[in-house]
C-alpha cells in the first residue's frame, strides 16, 4: 500500500529533493506538491493526504502555523533549516523533525514512523464491527457490513447505509480511521466505498446500492489493488 504524501516548502530545491525522495520510497507517492502553507490548506479542505513534508518558514502563513490549523489525523514530517521550533512541534504531536540539509537514511526512518502510525492505527480498527455515530442527539450503533458508502458534505460526511442515511460532524479521513481497510475503500476525495455492498464495476465509476461513485485518479491504484479479481 502507497501512502499519499504531500510536499509543502517555499523553497523549489527543498521540494525537487523532498519529491525525489518520495519517488524513491515504494510505500509513499507525492499526491500534492505546494510552495506555500496558504495553497496546502486550501488542498486539505477538499482533499486529503496521510502524509505531510512541511517546512517552516514560509510567506503570510507558517509551517507551525498550518499544523494548528489542521486536525491530528496526519502524520507531519517538520522538514526545516530552523531548530528553534522543535520543542513546540513535538509538542503539537508531530511525527518527526527533520533538519536540512536532508539526507535519505534520515528521510527514510521519520517516513516509516509515520507508516508505522498509521498502520497500528489501521490495525486497531480492523477488529471493529460497527460504529456509534451521533443521530438526533442520540448516539446510533451502526453495523459496518450495512454501509453502501460515505460522501463528504462540507463539515460533515452522509452515511449511506441498507436501511437509512446518517448525517455526522466528521472529516472523511477522521471517519475512514475507524474503518476497516480489508472491507473500506477511500475512491475519491469524497467518496469511502464497502468493497462488499458494490454492485458493479465501471472504468472509472462504482455502482453501490442504486448510485454511481466516482474512483478518482489518485486513488485507483491502491482501491483496484484490495479487489478479489479473475
Amino acid at each position: 500500500m502507497q501512502y499519499r504524501c504531500m510536499a509543502v516548502d517555499d523553497d523549489a530545491i527543498s521540494r525537487k529533493i523532498i519529491k525525489h525522495y518520495i519517488e524513491q520510497t515504494n510505500f509513499l507517492m507525492l499526491a500534492y506538491e505546494c510552495e506555500t502553507a496558504i495553497e496546502a490548506a486550501n488542498i486539505l479542505s477538499e482533499d486529503d493526504v496521510d502524509i505531510l513534508f512541511l517546512d517552516i518558514n514560509m510567506p503570510e502563513m507558517s509551517g507551525m502555523d498550518l499544523v494548528k490549523h489542521i486536525d491530528e489525523h496526519y502524520e507531519i514530517i517538520m522538514v526545516t533549516s530552523n531548530t528553534d521550533f522543535a520543542i513546540e512541534a513535538f509538542e503539537k504531536s508531530v511525527t518527526d523533525y527533520l533538519v536540512k540539509p536532508l539526507e535519505y537514511g534520515r528521510f527514510l526512518k521519520a517516513s516509516t514512523k509515520a507508516k508505522s502510525n498509521i498502520e497500528s492505527v489501521k490495525k486497531s480498527s480492523e477488529t471493529h464491527k460497527d460504529i456509534f455515530v451521533r443521530h438526533d442527539s442520540k448516539l446510533v450503533r451502526v453495523c459496518l457490513q450495512n454501509i453502501l458508502f460515505i460522501e463528504a458534505l462540507a463539515d460533515y460526511v452522509i452515511i449511506h447505509t441498507l436501511a437509512k442515511k446518517y448525517i455526522v460532524h466528521s472529516t472523511m479521513k477522521g471517519l475512514a480511521m475507524k474503518l476497516p481497510t480489508s472491507n473500506f475503500s477511500r475512491v475519491h476525495r469524497s467518496f469511502i466505498v464497502n468493497h462488499h455492498n458494490i454492485d458493479e464495476l465501471e472504468d472509472v465509476h462504482i455502482l453501490i446500492g442504486g448510485h454511481s461513485i466516482p474512483v478518482g485518479a489518485s486513488y485507483k491504484e491502491n482501491f483496484f489493488s484490495k479487489l478479489n479479481m479473475l
